[in-house]
């Protein structure tokens, strides 16, 4: 079966179809997505501004992430519930959305820039943890995490709209 295939059966799923025709269901989880992305950027962007060296200069990075990461991980997760939801109430226009698609590999580089930052760099954290300025691997990271991030924002709010759209 193809993903095309798969995504055509999905739609036709009950819980499907009464998400996507709610009055209340399909708002609600874009309303919860919406927030929790707002959570999560918001601590995302004060980590990575923390390893840009532009705030809290005077905090251990390790203390900015221990009172960050349990709060941006959170807001991930419900962040991806949500989003799975998302995906499940439409999911052919979703997967046929050029704009998804570029959001989708936008966040597998998201997740491979938090994977290799935190079994690399991080894990020499006690080297610069109080440095003003971390080095200049841990600044990349934080730029690249910036603005992957950015983007996924501006790609995941444009699948709202059908310019380029194709049609099964």
């Amino acid at each position: 079966m193809s993903l095309l295939g798969f995504c055509q059966w999905l739609e036709g799923q009950s819980w499907s179809i009464a998400l996507h025709e709610s009055i209340w269901g399909y708002p609600i989880v874009e309303s919860v997505h919406v927030l929790t992305l707002c959570l999560f950027m918001g601590l995302a962007v004060m980590l990575d501004l923390r390893l840009l060296g532009v705030v809290m200069s005077n905090t251990p990075v390790s203390e900015v992430e221990r009172r960050l990461l349990p709060w941006t991980i959170a807001g991930f997760a419900v962040m991806v519930v949500s989003g799975v939801l998302l995906f499940y109430a439409i999911p052919v226009k979703t997967y046929l959305n050029i704009f998804f698609r570029i959001k989708s590999v936008l966040l597998i580089l998201a997740g491979m820039n938090v994977f290799i930052f935190h079994t690399t760099i991080d894990r020499k954290k006690q080297e610069w943890d109080v440095a003003p300025v971390p080095p200049l691997r841990a600044r990349l990271a934080a730029a690249v995490s910036l603005t992957l991030w950015s983007a996924i924002i501006v790609t995941g709010r444009m699948i709202a709209y059908n310019w380029f759209d194709k049609q099964p």
